[in-house]
């Protein structure tokens, strides 16, 4: 009974692992079943698999063909294995003879041969070099992403037949190249500009702080104050991305589905904006076979929440692990999965329900217990996660219309680069001590330090302690807000390219804690 072997893989939360495709031809009446815990899609890839078998030319076997996907244990998903069941198939009919032991093979099948696209190219790419792999068979269109990993033979394959010339040696496939040169430069100058608003000043300085340290934001306003217009700005501000965590994030958005034509790499850090409609599993993530939310979509990059007390309770509570760790667990009945989510969230809200509250040209319509009733929306608990709170009042007519253009984008970010290099260098030599952030994530940013991180990091003078302790004792502010205001301190100083914290450092961070200091 010949038995052929053939290795492809798939993906578990956002990493890949190796699957081992077993073909047995018995004799016999024709049969075909899959075993090996597959889903629907992987079912009914007999028949894909048959199909396209017929339409490229080839014989299916009139036998009893049993196809085996190990680990049995695992739950096998999506139509990934496709390619590598009918090469197996072809090599137990003798028609291929090697080529497959060294070889990861991963493609969706038309019915007419060709070879579709699958998502996961990425991590299965990932996986197949540190497995030992030569090479990694992947469709066409997913052969750019794949040779973003070195050290691995990215071979790009359109059809069944071409595959097939290709491992018997009559075709030679020339593999992609590994190279990221220009990647970055792509969608450079691209955007919304910062020089386009008008008036705002300390909103867009909170705006900087927040981007040169990771910090999370909240801005409070009325109507028609630019909460929504410099929210959307905050990308052409924020520091570069690097290589590491565009891999990371290209990861995310390839097992989603969520990579542009043409952009085998996010090169840009995400801005996810979700309505405040969405649902708890579209915002963390979640589903029967959990997929990955907007909190890892914007792994990385911003997630801009506008209308903040819009959103489900329980959606928002929910937002306190991803928060805090920099991580989102969803655990079912089958399986418990990770997946990353280390975001700044950006956040904007009216001061009550008619949004006048705040704003001395406007009568407010609410009363003190509507106000309070509409704040209460949003828990302590997630407050004190958020590192800035700003206030940005409605802008005057004539300022809209006199004032000059603004500070433009680019030299913003020139002021967060240098600060978020400092950080970088800083805590390239902590990783080397051992020194880890939460989940045993790297630290990339002073919003991502950790407890102990803080008290030799954070250190203050004898002046910074008192004005921080009057200022917890006036504010009734938490131990957690504590923390919070010395990370965003420590970021002031890195913008000033300062050593030490000053006092001036403390005191522009205490007042980023606008509603811990509201009195309604």
């Amino acid at each position: 009974m010949p038995v052929s072997k053939a290795r492809s893989a798939a993906v578990y939360g956002i990493d890949a692992y190796q699957v081992e495709v077993e073909v047995d031809l018995a004799p016999g009446a024709f049969t075909y079943s899959t075993v090996g815990l597959p889903d629907a899609a992987v079912r009914e890839s007999s028949n894909r698999v048959l199909a396209a078998l017929a339409n490229s030319g080839f014989d299916a076997p009139i036998k009893r063909i049993t196809v085996n996907l190990a680990p049995a244990d695992v739950r096998k998903e999506g139509s990934v294995f496709d390619l590598p069941i009918a090469l197996a198939l072809l090599s137990a009919e003798g028609i291929i003879e090697d080529g497959l032991d060294d070889t990861i093979i991963v493609g969706e099948l038309a019915l007419d041969g060709r070879v579709k696209p699958v998502r996961g190219a990425l991590p299965v790419s990932i996986l197949s070099r540190d497995c030992g792999a030569r090479r990694v068979i992947v469709p066409v269109e997913n052969a750019a992403e794949a040779a973003l990993v070195d050290r691995i033979s990215v071979v790009p394959v359109s059809s069944l037949p071409q595959a097939v010339e290709y491992l018997t040696g009559r075709t030679v496939i020339d593999p992609i190249p590994h190279s990221v040169d220009g990647l970055f430069r792509k969608e450079a100058g691209h955007g919304p500009d910062f020089s386009e608003v008008k008036g705002q000043a300390h909103v867009k300085r909170a705006l900087e702080v927040a981007a040169a340290g990771g910090h999370n934001l909240l801005m409070l306003g009325p109507p028609g104050s630019g909460k929504s217009m410099m929210a959307q700005r905050i990308p052409s501000i924020l520091p570069d991305i690097t290589f590491e965590e565009a891999i990371e994030t290209t990861k995310i958005h390839s097992i989603c589905g969520a990579l542009r034509e043409g952009a085998p790499l996010v090169t840009t850090r995400p801005f996810r904006s979700p309505h405040h409609t969405i649902s708890d599993a579209g915002l963390i993530g979640g589903g029967t076979s959990p997929t990955p939310g907007e909190v890892s979509l914007a792994h990385n990059g911003v997630l801009f929440l506008d209308e903040l007390p819009e959103f489900r309770r329980s959606a928002l509570e929910a937002l306190r692990q991803p928060l805090e760790d920099g991580s989102v667990t969803i655990s079912r009945a089958v399986m418990s999965l990770t997946f990353p989510s280390r975001f700044m969230l950006a956040a904007a809200m009216n001061p009550c329900p008619c949004g006048y509250f705040t704003d001395p040209s406007r009568d407010c319509s609410c009363s003190s217990l509507t106000v309070r009733k509409y704040r209460s929306r949003i828990s302590g608990p997630l407050l004190d996660r958020i590192d800035i709170h700003i206030e940005a009042p409605a802008v005057k007519y004539q300022e809209m219309v006199d004032a000059p253009e603004g500070e433009p984008s680019a030299t913003i970010q020139e002021r967060v680069n240098r600060a978020r290099l400092i950080q970088l260098e800083r805590f390239g030599a902590i990783s080397k001590s051992g020194a880890q952030g939460h989940s045993g994530a790297p630290v990339y940013s002073n919003a991502q330090m950790t407890s102990r991180m803080i008290k030799t990091i954070c250190a203050l003078d004898q002046a910074g302690r008192s004005l921080l302790k009057t200022a917890m004792e006036k504010l009734s502010l938490s131990g957690r807000a504590h923390d919070k205001a010395l990370k965003v301190a420590r970021t002031i100083a890195d913008l000033d390219a300062s050593e030490a914290i000053r006092p001036e450092h403390v005191a522009e961070a205490v007042q980023y804690r606008s509603l811990d200091r509201e009195i309604y």
